[in-house]
Order: C-alpha cells, then structure tokens, then sequence
C-alpha cells in the first residue's frame, strides 16, 4: 500500500514548513482555526512496515547529510532548522504540515506537494539535489510527517507552528557579529562552520535560496531557539542583531535564483534580485 494512504487511514494528517503557515482549506464539516500542539508519543507508532518507514523517515531527517550523501552538498541535516526531530514549538515543527498541502506558494507561483517542499530543501537548506521522486527515501520523510500530524484536522493552524515575528527594522551587524562571539560561536564555531551546533555560514552551510538565508527566518528562529540550552532568552533586538550579522556571511550560490518569485512579489528580506520583481519597477 501506498504509504500516504496508508498515513491517511491512520489519521495521519499534516509536514513542517519554514515561516508562517497558511490559511486553513475549506474542506467538509468545521475545521478550528487554532488547534493545540500536540506531538504523538513513540508508543503510538503502528507495527510493521508502516511503523518501520516512519522510524526510518526520522532517522534519515536527523542524519540526513551522513545517511543520503549524494543528495546533501553541505554538513547539515534537516533537524538543523527543525530542532528535535521537528517537534518543538516555534522551532519550525513539521507537526501538522502533512495536512496543509498541496498549497500554494509564491516563491514558484504554483502549487506544491509535500514531495515538492522536500525538494525545495534539498535544493536549498541542504544546499544539494532532490531525491527520487517515489522512492523509498522520500516516502519513508512523508510517513514520519505524516505520523507527527495525526488526529490533527486537515489545513488547520497548530499553536506554536512555524517561527514567531520579530521586528528587523534595527537590526545591527556589528551588534550582532558582537554577540555572537560571546552566545554562539561555543556551539557554532567562530567561522561560523559548524562545531557541536551545525554551520551557519560557508560551504558546508545552506545556500543562499534557503529560508535560512532571509533575515526575517532568521531572526524568528533565533528569538524561539537560541542558545539551544535557554530556549527564548534573546530578546526581540538580539534576535534580529544575531539574524543581521548570520545572514551578511558568505554562504554558497543557488544558480537560478533569479527566477524565484516570477509574480514579482518577493519578501522584502530575500537576499538577492529577481528578475520579475525587476521587471516591474
């Protein structure tokens, strides 16, 4: 059996995305806005074949660069932004994302699968190439995603999904290259290369189309996660301050980027032009 079938006679409903989640669907019968977070307990997995994939899905999310070498151009893993194996609040959690697509998105201007939003993050955060659409590998992810969602209703809002907002209007480079010596380069390394934390900058960290690579994104993941070991401590400035100085180091290309956005309605934090946002000026 196909396991996103087989995820959805379980009741396993929704896979974690970067930034704000979208908009509840119109489906059948009432859907909350807002439900409560809720990650399900090892114990629950099913038996069996479906019980090993899921397993497996989180052992390749966690180990990612080790376990599909191939496909990974960089150190990383995928926890490297989605801490926890996906499932803390604000550390952009892939509980109940699983139900939230197909969706559109702008950066393509199309609709996507889930199966295309793991492509994104390979091509991206992971600064390599996708996987076998169908194969083993990527259903395995689908089934863990789908598991973290279950018994979450299909497009709704989850608490603590995503990342918070932080204001970046004032966000200081040299304040952040400041703190990060004394909060972040114990775990980070001072060449930003990685060291017990993963790399945030260099050639064995996320290219520059990452989500990662967007001051806002940043600053959002910062202010709900660092330093790991006092979740929530930055303030609001700090965060912002810290995101500045992350996102100013040099990181590697993402050829193509350009076509990104060809609605011309980039955020205003994308890090590089695009030529359809060019275009309409």
């Amino acid at each position: 059996m196909d396991l996103r079938l087989a995820g959805l006679a379980l009741g396993m409903l929704a896979l974690g995305g970067c930034g704000e989640p979208p908009a509840p669907r119109a489906a059948a019968g009432y859907v909350p806005d807002t439900v409560a977070f809720q990650v399900p307990s090892d114990s629950t997995m099913p038996p069996g074949l479906l019980g090993e994939s899921i397993r497996r899905g989180r052992a390749l999310l966690e180990h990612t660069a080790d376990s599909l070498p191939e496909h990974v151009g960089n150190t990383l893993a995928c926890t490297s932004c989605h801490p926890a194996a996906g499932t803390l609040a604000g550390g952009m959690p892939w509980v109940g994302v699983y139900g939230q697509f197909p969706q559109y998105r702008s950066r393509v201007a199309r609709v996507q699968v889930i199966e295309d939003r793991i492509d994104d993050c390979f091509i991206r955060s992971m600064n390599g190439k996708p996987l076998p659409r169908g194969g083993k590998d990527v259903r395995d992810m689908v089934a863990y995603f789908a598991f973290l969602s279950r018994d979450i209703p299909v497009g709704a809002r989850v608490e603590g999904q995503g990342i918070p907002k932080v204001d970046v209007s004032n966000a200081d480079t040299s304040a952040g290259k400041a703190l990060y010596a004394v909060e972040c380069a114990r775990c980070h390394g001072a060449d930003g290369g990685g060291y017990v934390g993963p790399a945030l900058w260099g050639d064995s960290s996320f290219n520059i189309g990452a989500g990662m690579a967007r001051l806002r994104t940043a600053a959002g993941f910062i202010r709900a996660n660092m330093p790991m070991d006092r979740r929530g401590s930055m303030t609001d400035q700090q965060s912002a301050d810290l995101a500045a100085y992350l996102v100013s180091r040099p990181r590697p290309d993402l050829p193509g980027k350009e076509y990104d956005w060809p609605n011309g309605d980039p955020p205003p934090d994308v890090a590089y032009p695009t030529l359809a946002a060019q275009q309409k000026r």
